[in-house]
């Protein structure tokens, strides 16, 4: 008796060893760091979000770019904190989007994510904008008399032509904002992301958001809103660091063009931290066991 049980200690030892000396995977990485931030996610997010969603709605992001598990840990932190201190989740609702850009995560706010942030000021009573196409009858007057008509046809609509947002404040009082297909191609053009993430995969919804972007500065919102839709396509470097935009038109300082950034920082498939391998051995355990 007593050799069989000598016998499952060793078999379990050496189970332990195995798993202590199986490499961590990127993603294994990625989850524990993810787990090691919670605490930080939980001092930003606002009361009706938890850190244990955004870690897990983070990694399932995280999982479906692959490309992202080439990114560098600080950028990729960094980008999930910016989207805890939006409150805005990442991923397929379209709040906003994390996408890699060289060998950094870049964060970016989606049309939902605009409308949410425009609707926490309490002076916008709607906000909303409309993909216009060839069938569709649309008109709009701007000057003393301000006029906006769109009447969507049935059926084949034909190619997108126009997009437009509208805003309807509390007090009575509106804004709308008109782009034609040129003019969104140009600032599209601007978006270091232009040819992945959002722009590929949600062309109509980034074309939305451009236009509403364009009428922010119109809206009757806070400073503190205002700021917030600024932390638009950036990267951080870290959490600590400020953020800097990866695009040439942002809302608060329109056309100016974000210094080149840094590509040297360890990525999820390089060294981690002395110390922590333990750790991360610990938490890629957990992850392998569906606890995470």
């Amino acid at each position: 008796m007593a050799k069989n049980t000598d016998a499952k200690q060793a078999l379990a030892k050496r189970g332990q060893s195995t798993l202590a000396s199986k490499p961590v995977t990127p993603e294994q990485t990625v989850a524990a760091y993810l787990k090691k931030m919670e605490p930080e996610f939980a001092k930003a997010l606002p009361a009706h979000m938890t850190a244990e969603r955004l870690a897990r709605v983070a990694l399932t992001t995280i999982r479906t770019t692959p490309k992202l598990l080439e990114c560098t840990i600080p950028s990729l932190m960094g980008a999930v904190v910016q989207a805890a201190q939006l409150g805005l989740e990442p991923g397929l609702i379209g709040h906003c989007y994390i996408i890699p850009y060289g060998k950094e995560a870049q964060f970016i706010i989606g049309y939902k994510g605009m409308i949410d942030l425009a609707r926490r000021s309490g002076q916008i009573q709607n906000i909303y904008a409309h993909a216009v196409y060839e069938a569709d009858h649309f008109e709009y007057e701007l000057g003393l008399h301000p006029k906006l008509e769109h009447k969507p046809a049935s059926g084949r609509r034909g190619a997108m032509t126009y997009v437009y947002a509208v805003a309807h404040f509390k007090d009575g009082g509106y804004q709308f904002e008109v782009m034609d297909m040129e003019e969104i191609e140009r600032r599209r053009q601007r978006s270091k992301a232009s040819k992945n993430g959002p722009w590929v995969t949600d062309f109509e919804e980034m074309a939305k958001k451009t236009v509403i972007r364009h009428m922010w500065k119109y809206l009757p919102i806070s400073i503190e809103i205002q700021q917030q839709a600024a932390q638009d396509e950036i990267v951080r470097k870290d959490i600590t660091s400020e953020p800097k935009s990866v695009y040439s038109d942002a809302i608060e300082a329109e056309g100016v063009v974000a210094e080149d950034i840094p590509m040297d920082e360890p990525t999820p498939a390089e060294k981690q931290p002395e110390g922590e391998e333990d750790e991360l051995a610990k938490v890629a355990k957990e992850f392998d066991e569906g606890k995470f």
